[in-house]
């Protein structure tokens, strides 16, 4: 309404607001309470002065007071037409004004609360009854004064009848209106309370009523959530545009399209919809039900139904309340966490029946979110259920969910980060978001300011990754680079090809449409086989670092299981962990896993042989990378080798693969003696990259212990306890004479 409509003076045919209207409505029932005064005085003066149960404290004149502001009154029976009189036509301008705001489009409280409940005329001046007394405190004494007894300061039953029913019989057929079962209490709007002066086994007409508070709050204008539902309840505005909305594009058309057309006027069905939504976390669920909520001008009110359920008092006696509050701000429901419903106990169960009660009373659009498919069909009758599964989303979507978080750092930058962020991992909008935030937070509490990096996000990113394949497997820790691998110049090409493959997996197989070729068998999977200390490990280490990605060891030892079908649980659920941890799983010594299928002579054979190709299935399934590596390929299953993308054969160091591999593994920090002959080592000592390692370390920590500078004396101890170690022989042929000496550089 406009300023000049809100100025109009009170005998304007409609309500400026509630407020208007519930003042008219209170002269309505000062007007009954009057009534009800003189038929009252009409009693006591006919009954003998005995008979009056309690002495009466309220005088008449201070009745008379409160009702007419001056205390006079006509005689009884004058004074009932009179009041008549008057109710037939404040009742009428009511209704008139009442409907001439409805026109208009004002917002009246207590119209609104009868509409959404349908509600009685009746019920309706019974709720005005109960309101009085919230509203002013003279009420308080007029209730007192009629039911006389001057403790019974709240409408009873019984009061409520004497108000509002002109006849015995009327009273009597208006009883079922106050049935614990009658819509008023079913709902919540009104409470009972016993009468603590009464004696036990009292009549309930005696029994007390109150408004509830939510809802003298909400005719009052107050819209906050019930506060008994402030641990599981709260209100979401509903979005305006798609700018937030990082959903599967189809899945956003479908449903931005069919659920306002289900609710136009041209859809003469039932008005009751169910949408499930299950998927990942972050995925996007909430932010289009946001969306769909905005294109039907409603909002959303979001229940987590786990904490409504966990809650002491039952979760099912607190639904209705939820239910009502959907009605009373005309939003739709949003129920989350709903996977809490797969469990199987009595608490869960009862909660369900209330649910599908509750939906079919007074729900009309109702979401219900979780990670896992809906198993339980056919629970909500006449209702239409729709169940919608929500994928991580593929490049495209990730990368706008990212360039909408990065544009703070510049569109430039944001975008070049949110290419090669969405390629690289797959994470659900929400995570996105959360990664941003953690990375902005984290950098905000380094002591050394600067602006977040790639690196940084990369970090946040692999943070936000599915953890628990760390109950199965070793993660990485190493941060080797490709300065640190001694490979042939072959090797180290087709590594970085490798890499390459996963870096444009989704313009090959998206942009280009190779996907579309291919129904399984999108995933990276890289064979290593070589001697022990060739560089397998370092070599899928130095692929995670350049990939910015997590290496995952597989444990083998609890993996393998002597018991039958075992193996291949711990190998799904290893699978189906990988599937949302963006990271690269490596099976080190893979042949004792993916070793050759036998003949099958009894049933051993014909259960590892069973192990082996259900291997080869999720292998195939798997979209992400795994590496094998084997000491001895011959070792392997043709059927694997057939179907591994690369394989690289990692060769024993020659001479001078050896001469560069002792140096790389000295840091750069090490006090390293100038009497160290790198190519005496190197051609005196034929052994591969993980002895020349560990020889490095031992003659580390034994400089450490007897001098502080790092001698040839500490490398060929070092040596020796590496052949002691591996069984090699070791005599004085392998100790060094430097040239000079008197003797040869051995």
């Amino acid at each position: 309404m406009g300023k000049t409509e809100k100025a109009a003076p009170a005998h304007v045919p409609f309500y400026i607001d509630s407020n208007a209207h519930l003042k008219d409505e209170l002269r309505r029932l000062d007007l009954l309470i009057k009534r009800r005064v003189t038929a009252f005085r009409l009693m006591l003066e006919a009954m003998p002065r005995a008979a009056s149960s309690h002495p009466m404290y309220i005088s008449h004149d201070e009745v008379d007071w409160l009702l007419t502001g001056n205390g006079t009154v006509d005689a009884p029976g004058i004074e009932l037409e009179k009041i008549d009189r008057q109710l037939d036509l404040l009742q009428n301008e009511i209704r008139v004004r009442v409907a001439e705001s409805m026109n208009r489009n004002i917002f009246l409280a207590l119209p609104r609360l009868a509409h959404l409940f349908r509600m009685s005329a009746f019920e309706v001046q019974t709720v005005v009854v109960c309101l009085g007394p919230e509203l002013e405190r003279k009420y308080d004494k007029l209730y007192a004064y009629l039911q006389d007894d001057v403790t019974r300061k709240k409408p009873s039953i019984d009061l409520v009848l004497d108000l509002l029913c002109a006849t015995e019989t009327t009273k009597w057929q208006s009883r079922v209106l106050f049935s614990d079962s009658a819509p008023l209490f079913r709902t919540g709007i009104l409470q009972k309370a016993d009468d603590p002066q009464s004696p036990s086994g009292s009549s309930g007409l005696a029994q007390f009523l109150k408004l509830d508070p939510r809802i003298v709050g909400y005719l009052l204008g107050d819209n906050s959530i019930d506060g008994r539902l402030a641990d599981a309840v709260t209100f979401v505005h509903p979005f305006s545009s798609m700018d937030h909305v990082f959903v599967d594009g189809a899945i956003k058309t479908r449903l931005l399209d069919f659920v306002p057309a289900y609710f136009s006027e041209d859809n003469a069905g039932p008005r009751k919809l169910i949408l499930h939504f299950h998927g990942p976390y972050g995925v996007g669920k909430q932010e289009l039900a946001r969306a769909i909520c905005g294109q039907l001008g409603c909002p959303l009110v979001h229940v987590d139904t786990e904490s409504l359920l966990a809650c002491e008092t039952t979760g099912e006696e607190r639904l209705p309340l939820v239910f009502r509050e959907g009605l009373l701000l005309q939003s739709a429901l949003y129920l989350s966490n709903t996977d809490v419903f797969a469990k199987d106990d009595d608490k869960t169960r009862v909660f369900m029946k209330r649910l599908i009660r509750m939906i079919g009373e007074y729900g009309w659009l109702t979401f219900l979110a979780g990670e896992k498919p809906w198993v339980r069909k056919g629970l909500f009758g006449d209702a239409l259920f729709h169940s919608v599964e929500f994928p991580i989303p593929d490049v495209p979507v990730r990368s706008a969910a990212w360039q909408a978080g990065l544009a703070v750092f510049g569109e430039e930058t944001g975008n070049l980060w949110a290419s090669r962020l969405a390629d690289q991992f797959q994470l659900t909008p929400g995570q996105i978001k959360d990664a941003i935030g953690y990375a902005v937070r984290r950098q905000a509490m380094n002591k050394v300011h600067r602006n977040v990096t790639l690196s940084d996000l990369y970090t946040a990113c692999r943070g936000q990754s599915n953890q628990k394949l760390e109950e199965m497997a070793q993660k990485g820790k190493g941060s080797y680079s490709w300065d640190d691998l001694v490979l042939p110049d072959d090797r180290l090409q087709q590594l970085k090809e490798i890499c390459n493959q996963l870096k444009h997996r989704y313009r090959v197989f998206g942009e280009w449409g190779f996907g579309k070729k291919l129904s399984h068998g999108k995933g990276l999977s890289v064979l290593f086989s070589g001697p022990p200390g060739t560089g397998k490990t370092m070599a899928a280490q130095v692929i995670a670092h350049d990939l910015q990605l997590d290496l995952y060891k597989i444990d083998l030892s609890g993996i393998v299981s002597k018991y039958i079908g075992e193996t291949e649980k711990n190998l799904a659920r290893v699978f189906q962990e990988a599937q949302t941890s963006n990271a690269i799983l490596f099976f080190d010594e893979a042949d004792a896993l993916f070793g050759k299928r036998t003949e099958v002579s009894d049933a051993h054979d014909r259960y590892a042989n069973i192990e082996t190709s259900y291997l080869l299935q999720k292998m195939e399934e798997y979209e992400g990378m795994v590496i094998l590596a084997t000491n001895l390929r011959t070792n392997m299953d043709e059927a694997f080798t057939r179907r591994i993308r690369f394989i690289v054969e990692f060769p024993f160091p020659d001479e001078a693969s050896r001469s560069k591999i002792w140096k790389t593994h000295f840091p750069g920090a090490a006090p390293l003696s100038d009497e160290i002959d790198f190519e005496f080592l190197s051609r005196q000592f034929q052994i591969a990259g993980g002895s020349i390692k560990n020889i490095v370390l031992n003659a580390a920590f034994l400089a450490a212990e007897n001098g502080g500078v790092i001698g040839m004396d500490h490398v060929l101890h070092g040596v020796k306890r590496e052949f002691e170690k591996i069984g090699k022989l070791w005599t004085e042929h392998h100790l060094y004479r430097p040239t000079g000496t008197g003797g040869d550089e051995r």
